[in-house]
């Protein structure tokens, strides 16, 4: 098969694809709109209108190119939105509270044995819109695995989809487009990647459509367990 023959590196997406945002991050939230006796959107809604807002903001702040804000910060203003959104005083002290569970975010549970049995055959590199210093956290506290590189889109000034992110990672790493397999539960990820020359792996953990796209993944899965499976 082409796709395993091919590929040198595998580039890993981390919040969402790796790190379970959702699991996460929901407890965080509920356990704040109960203290604040918000009773009109359940944590499981606030969540998802948190994190498509978040989407926009990454957009944003691409597309203005007034300076890289940085995840957290995208982050941290989607939130601001949707308190505001909700009725929910956006207050310093809140919006604090609520990011917090940032800080907590745990891997999906297929993922360790998975990256040990991929290990034997791939490089294995993280990929992601995180920001330095909170990727060195997470890999470091959070995954605890030892990645053979942890690349931040910060060096390039842009969020993924853009495809500098996917140029300059594959140059950094000393390998051809071609050589490189991008991993992530994103579809916009995978297609960013895909427009580049890279192979494309989407772990469909969400159960979405993909893009109406040329750039379509070369393998799709459910887990990392059938990840593995495909790429060994």
């Amino acid at each position: 098969m082409t796709i395993k023959a091919n590929t040198k590196v595998l580039t890993f997406d981390l919040f969402g694809t790796i790190l379970d945002l959702g699991g996460s991050l929901i407890p965080f939230i509920h356990e704040s709109l109960d203290i604040r006796d918000v009773d009109n959107i359940s944590a499981e809604t606030f969540w998802e209108q948190w994190r498509y807002r978040q989407r926009i903001e990454q957009y944003q702040d691409t597309i203005l190119m007034l300076g890289h804000g940085g995840y957290l910060e995208t982050a941290r203003r989607a939130l601001h939105w949707t308190l505001r959104r909700n009725g929910v005083d956006a207050s310093h002290d809140t919006v604090d509270e609520f990011m917090h569970g940032w800080q907590h975010l745990s891997t999906f549970p297929e993922v360790l044995p998975a990256l040990k049995q991929l290990q034997s055959k791939y490089q294995l590199v993280v990929l992601s819109n995180g920001d330095p210093d909170f990727l060195d956290y997470l890999v470091m506290q959070r995954v605890e695995w030892d990645f053979d590189n942890v690349i931040s889109v910060t060096s390039v000034g842009a969020f993924k989809p853009h495809p500098a992110v996917y140029r300059c990672a594959a140059g950094r790493l000393g390998l051809g487009v071609n050589d490189c397999l991008m991993v992530s539960a994103n579809s916009f990820d995978v297609m960013g990647a895909r427009s580049c020359g890279y192979r494309g792996a989407y772990v469909n953990r969400y159960d979405l459509p993909y893009e109406d796209t040329l750039f379509q993944p070369d393998v799709t899965v459910n887990d990392f367990t059938e990840l593995a499976d495909a790429l060994l």
